[in-house]
């Protein structure tokens, strides 16, 4: 049994950005957005996190988001792409999104720079994630968005709401997230670079 991805603090966040080698956004509301993929993926829940990390004042503050990193069952049975389900490959992906419309309906973070996406095309309901020699990845525009899933509830059953997208569970959540991108665009333009982490990333604050 995997462990649930924990409470996490700003300290622990940028000790792990700055470990990795990733860029740290500094200054007012200038969003580090950082998806954190839990180690199960043959979950079809939210299992997962996405963080936003900012600065306000003098002080590092943080959002933390029940999300999914992951496309849900139905669509890894099912793939969209003939290639094969669409998984987000780990790392810092810049300027990966503009403010805009989901599908053309709300308003969400939607894919603005090409991606590596990592084709799994097997049908199971175990997600492939690693990158190995064997790996199929694409490199284009997929349509990976950031957006919620239900309008009216929390939802826990990730199925059809991820192709492959970076979904959060809880409608209010994403409101509060759209109005720190607004704020964010409103000082730094409408771009956002996206860092997804793996849950065995996570390194201790020192």
């Amino acid at each position: 049994m995997t462990k649930a991805i924990r409470k996490l603090t700003a300290a622990t966040l940028l000790s792990t950005l700055k470990a990795c080698g990733y860029r740290v956004f500094e200054g007012e509301l200038n969003l580090n957005i950082i998806g954190i993929r839990h180690n199960n993926t043959r979950a079809n829940t939210f299992n997962d996190v996405i963080c936003v990390l900012y600065q306000q004042g003098s002080e590092w503050q943080l959002k933390q988001y029940k999300a999914t990193t992951d496309a849900g069952i139905y669509w890894r049975q099912n793939p969209m792409n003939v290639s094969g389900t669409a998984v987000l490959i780990a790392g810092q992906h810049k300027s990966l999104w503009k403010l805009g419309y989901h599908l053309g309906k709300y308003r969400a973070l939607v894919q603005h720079k090409p991606v590596v996406v990592l084709r799994d095309n097997n049908h199971d309901t175990e997600l492939d994630t690693e990158v190995t020699p064997q790996a199929k990845l694409q490199q284009g525009y997929f349509g990976i968005n950031c957006h919620r899933a239900s309008s009216k509830t929390t939802s826990t059953q990730v199925d059809k709401w991820s192709a492959g997208c970076q979904v959060l569970a809880n409608p209010n959540d994403f409101d509060e997230f759209i109005n720190l991108c607004d704020q964010s665009a409103a000082k730094y333009g409408p771009y956002f670079t996206y860092t997804l982490l793996n849950q065995s990333d996570i390194k201790a604050s020192k």
